[in-house]
């Protein structure tokens, strides 16, 4: 496989993981209304999003301290029980839906709980590539639901650009978050996204992190380079030859997640544009948000690929707050509407 077919195929990779999350999240706001899993009481209160904010920060510092004391394993263990909880809600909704006509309830149910926690033993047991790929995919979008119908427009902005900043300046500045991955990339559970630059790839194989390009994004945010890796110079518009040389790239799932939040948003709280896209609620807002994501991955990856560390959230949800506004303005609304005001 030559070096442009390698590109192109790790990059529309990417692109598919992230409308696996889009998409998803979309095709779950009806049943998480209807089930009422709203996670707050007002999903219009702003003050959702700083204390949103709050819990992440004590996260990521409780999992760096765990990362420092050797607990590892006991991060992995919660993150795994993490995906399976998110995995029930996600089957949940699907399993009776899909075999609901042929087995009664208790049996669809079964069938959700199930399904749940074969998600959490392929993740403990056997945790592939694909493996966890598909976890993750499933994750993202579940969570993406989830906050897209606790969010109001005007949160879900506040989010959105709240993180974006704290991406950069812990990438960026204090490089907190070159740390967390570190610690989260060895334990193999979907919080990144795992996108082979060669068919033969394993991540079950791989013994190290080191040789690898990393993006991150939520638990860990930022792309990062091996520190022997020339960098190339600034007007180069080439891949670097050291990211070509790696067998994957590593993107963090929340990368995926947050800006899927306003897509969901868009879709769940505004009643305008609306387009008649069968198994999901699209309107022409959550659809500019969506391309607007995929916009600002576009150009993350293209940056990636020359080899620098870079901090994914500032492009996608810019891009997607970008994209949002555009199909916002596209359905008619004026701007203080779009933005919640």
């Amino acid at each position: 496989m030559n070096d442009r077919t390698r590109i192109l195929a790790a990059v529309g990779v990417t692109v598919l993981l992230f409308l696996g999350v889009q998409l998803g999240a979309l095709a779950l706001l009806e049943p998480f209304t209807e089930s009422e899993r709203q996670a707050v009481e007002n999903p219009q209160d702003p003050t959702n999003s700083i204390l949103y904010v709050g819990v992440m920060l004590v996260a990521t510092g409780l999992m760096l301290a765990a990362f420092k004391y050797d607990l590892d394993n006991l991060i992995r263990l919660l993150l795994v029980g993490v995906s399976v909880m998110i995995s029930w809600y996600v089957f949940a909704e699907l399993v009776p839906s899909l075999v609901g006509p042929f087995v009664s309830g208790g049996v669809a149910d079964a069938l959700a709980i199930a399904a749940s926690l074969a998600v959490g033993a392929a993740l403990l047991w056997y945790p592939e590539w694909y493996v966890i790929d598909s976890a993750g995919v499933v994750m993202g979008a579940g969570a993406a639901a989830l906050f897209g119908i606790s969010f109001g427009l005007l949160p879900a902005l506040v989010l959105l650009s709240v993180l974006a900043i704290y991406d950069a300046i812990s990438v960026y500045g204090t490089e907190h978050m070159l740390d967390l991955a570190d610690g989260v990339m060895d334990l193999k559970i979907p919080v990144v996204l795992v996108i082979p630059m060669t068919l033969s790839y394993s991540y079950l194989a791989a013994g190290s992190t080191d040789d690898v390009l990393e993006d991150g994004g939520d638990e860990s945010d930022e792309t990062e380079t091996d520190a022997n890796t020339d960098e190339p110079d600034a007007d180069t518009d080439e891949p670097d030859a050291g990211a070509l040389e790696r067998d994957a790239l590593f993107i963090g799932l929340g990368d995926a997640v947050i800006p899927t939040i306003l897509v969901a948003s868009a879709a769940a709280f505004l009643d305008v544009g609306t387009l008649a896209v069968p198994g999901i609620a699209l309107n022409l807002p959550a659809l500019g948000a969506l391309l607007g994501t995929i916009a600002g991955l576009l150009v993350l990856m293209w940056m990636v690929l020359k080899g620098r560390a870079h901090a994914g959230l500032p492009l996608l949800n810019g891009g997607a707050i970008g994209g949002y506004l555009l199909g916002a303005l596209a359905s008619g609304l004026s701007i203080a509407t779009a933005i919640g005001l």
